[in-house]
């Protein structure tokens, strides 16, 4: 509370466990108190503003009019609130060596490393290096670690090197360790490594010993890696566009049977996905403007097969204003079509794909493209489809699919390539995973559950793409310096 004063500037901190996928709603009321009780029923409403977390964070700053309880405005009341992570998101970069390690083997050893942080339970694994096999001079690759892993944040807490000889029973032979701190590894350069003795406890009192080999750090610097919230609050803008399935496989949108019937609510599984998904993501567009297409169907006046025809017939403007747009778009254009085929995915993909290369040029981290494709069937141009999506990999792009209906999306999960990179028919493998799967009737009741499945994976797609290639948000200025 705030003593006599029209322009209050409040001190208090609220912290709000934060979650792209899901839609939080938040209010703030305003009460003028003139008295000793807590209950705010005898005091002065001044005004309110309802709003989700997703519109403040992607504001940074938002300054909204106070609203009265019947939504007229509450005279000239403002209400500013700003948004903060407050998390430590740096990491280390580090290139190790070794040389003149013991040999645990006859004349060899298959070195590994740990990383353990000091807790107030013990030593805790940060980081384990790739085994080099056959090696008494090792050279690992160059690995990351965040702070917070390695040392809590500190440069100056104790860091635990172990050095292993690998045994593919999981029996590793330890060759020495080393304690040291962050502040230590960051001396160490190519020309001038930071070198640690390596020592066996068990080794210690054999006379003349000296150490069991010497580890090398010839690079240690300190970064901040930009999180998704560091991309939206510095002005990145997610620019969302939907593909929506018109294949005759869908049957007559006339008739009950078809995937494409509106019920009497006004609902069927493609408008259950669209607001589902559209209502998480249009927070984060600061247009609210979001172009639909289809595919699969003739159109008129021509009525040959398009895969990638506007919804709302306007190819030179394809945008819908917001999700109710969107909806609007869809409903008024689907008795216009003749369903058809096939299914194909890639003119849509490659479609959004020519934006997002546009956008990548710039070399800034100023806008990422998510394509939503809802459909019902088996992809009949599956290896174009594959070749779309490894080019798009490399790009500020990813895609979801929503299937409706009960068909077979065995090829949908190979698409969603989980547990391996996804292949184009030509050899080439895709840069990252983005693309992401669901059946919509695993979800059925639960628009909830959908939107967050679906977007689950996305802020760490384009916080890893932007970070892999160093773009830093937009409004840099906004950030403090990372070191």
């Amino acid at each position: 509370m705030i003593l006599n004063c029209l322009n209050p500037k409040f001190a208090k901190k609220f912290v709000i466990d934060y979650y792209f996928e899901m839609v939080q709603k938040l209010k703030f009321c305003v009460y003028d108190i003139d008295n000793d009780t807590y209950d705010l029923e005898d005091d002065d409403f001044l005004g309110e503003l309802e709003c989700t977390l997703g519109q403040i964070v992607s504001n940074r700053q938002m300054t909204r009019t106070l609203l009265l309880k019947n939504g007229r405005p509450a005279g000239r009341g403002t209400i500013t609130i700003c948004a903060e992570e407050i998390t430590d998101t740096r990491v280390a970069n580090l290139e190790v060596l070794a040389r003149k390690l013991d040999k645990k083997y006859l004349w060899w050893s298959d070195p590994f490393l740990e990383f353990f942080r000091k807790t107030e339970t013990g030593w805790q694994l940060a980081h384990r290096t790739e085994v080099v096999k056959n090696n008494l001079n090792p050279v690992w690759k160059p690995f990351r670690v965040s702070l917070r892993a390695l040392c809590g944040g500190d440069v100056e807490n104790p860091i635990k090197v172990d050095c292993y000889d690998y045994h593919i029973n999981g029996s590793h032979e330890l060759i020495g360790s080393f304690i040291t701190t962050l502040a230590e590894l960051q001396v160490g350069t190519h020309f001038c490594p930071a070198e640690f003795e390596c020592i066996n406890p068990r080794k210690l009192k054999k006379k003349n010993y000296k150490n069991s080999g010497v580890i090398c750090v010839r690079n240690c610097q300190v970064v901040k890696e930009f999180t998704f919230l560091d991309y939206i609050m510095g002005g990145c803008q997610i620019n969302f566009t939907i593909a929506i399935d018109f294949t005759g496989s869908n049957g007559d949108p006339r008739t009950p049977q078809s995937l494409h019937y509106i019920n009497p609510e006004g609902f069927n599984e493609y408008l259950s996905a669209i607001w589902a998904v559209g209502n998480v993501i249009q927070d984060y567009d600061s247009n609210k403007m979001f172009p639909v297409f289809g595919f699969g169907a003739k159109v008129p006046p021509s009525w040959l097969v398009s895969h990638e025809f506007p919804v709302n017939f306007n190819p030179s403007n394809p945008f819908c204003a917001g999700i109710e747009g969107v909806v609007e778009a869809y409903q008024q254009c689907l008795p216009q079509l003749k369903l058809w085929g096939p299914t194909n995915f890639a003119p849509i993909i490659n479609h959004v794909a020519c934006f997002a290369k546009q956008a990548f040029r710039q070399n800034m981290a100023s806008d990422y493209y998510v394509l939503l494709i809802i459909t019902d069937g088996v992809i009949t141009d599956m290896d174009r489809t594959r070749t779309a999506i490894v080019d798009a990999s490399h790009l500020p792009m990813s895609i979801i699919i929503v299937g409706v209906g009960a068909a077979d999306f065995s090829a949908m999960e190979f698409l969603d390539s989980d547990d391996q990179l996804l292949r184009s028919p030509r050899g080439d493998t895709a840069a990252r995973d983005i693309v992401q799967f669901v059946p919509f009737r695993q979800f059925r009741g639960s628009s909830v559950a959908l939107a967050q499945s679906v977007l689950a994976e996305l802020p760490d797609q384009v916080a890893s793409f932007f970070n892999s290639y160093k773009l830093k948000p937009p409004n840099i200025f906004s950030f403090s310096d990372p070191s």
